[in-house]
């Protein structure tokens, strides 16, 4: 029996949602498509070509951490549906299991949520070619930040650039400077 989820609010900001030409971040720079979209599912198409593989014998293979990425990202959007606007989440555990070779061209992962509670989503997806064959799966946990909670946890990344604290270095990772 499949589980209903209530949308969250950051659902209606996925519906119809595609990357613009030369807008930035993965989906413009892979080429992904959201083909799909549903509280707790999402289905995303890919073309990886021969710049996304390994020569193997006549043929391509597309790299396993390209089929990853696109798994977690299925996964990842089948949980956006589900949060609110004061809500981020980050992929804690993520596993993939490679059934058959994924070769360039049309590829389809669906991604959707398995269980919600509060603070963490368990997600699976599944990779499947343009005729329907299984290639791959993924499962993951994530963890939900609540950013009203903690306002700060949002702020922290390669986006953001940090202040070095007083008394502290300015280098990666804040220590001492010599």
């Amino acid at each position: 029996m499949a589980t209903t989820f209530r949308p969250g609010e950051r659902f209606a900001e996925m519906d119809g949602w595609q990357p613009k030409p030369g807008e930035r971040g993965i989906f413009a720079t892979l080429g992904w498509r959201r083909v799909e979209v549903a509280p707790g599912r999402a289905v995303l198409e890919w073309e990886p070509t021969i710049d996304h593989a390994f020569p193997a014998g006549n043929d391509w293979i597309v790299h396993g951490g390209m089929v990853t990425a696109i798994l977690d990202t299925a996964m990842g959007s089948a949980t956006w549906t589900l949060l609110d606007r004061d809500e981020v989440f980050l992929t804690a555990d993520l596993r993939t299991e490679f059934y058959r070779p994924a070769r360039p061209g049309r590829v389809r992962a669906t991604g959707w949520v398995v269980q919600k509670t509060r603070r963490v989503t368990f997600a699976a997806a599944d990779l499947h070619d343009d005729a329907g064959v299984l290639l791959a799966s993924g499962r993951a946990s994530q963890v939900i930040i609540d950013l009203q909670a903690n306002p700060d946890r949002d702020r922290h990344g390669p986006a953001h650039s940090l202040r070095p604290s007083p008394g502290r270095g300015g280098g990666q990772g804040g220590g001492q400077s010599s």
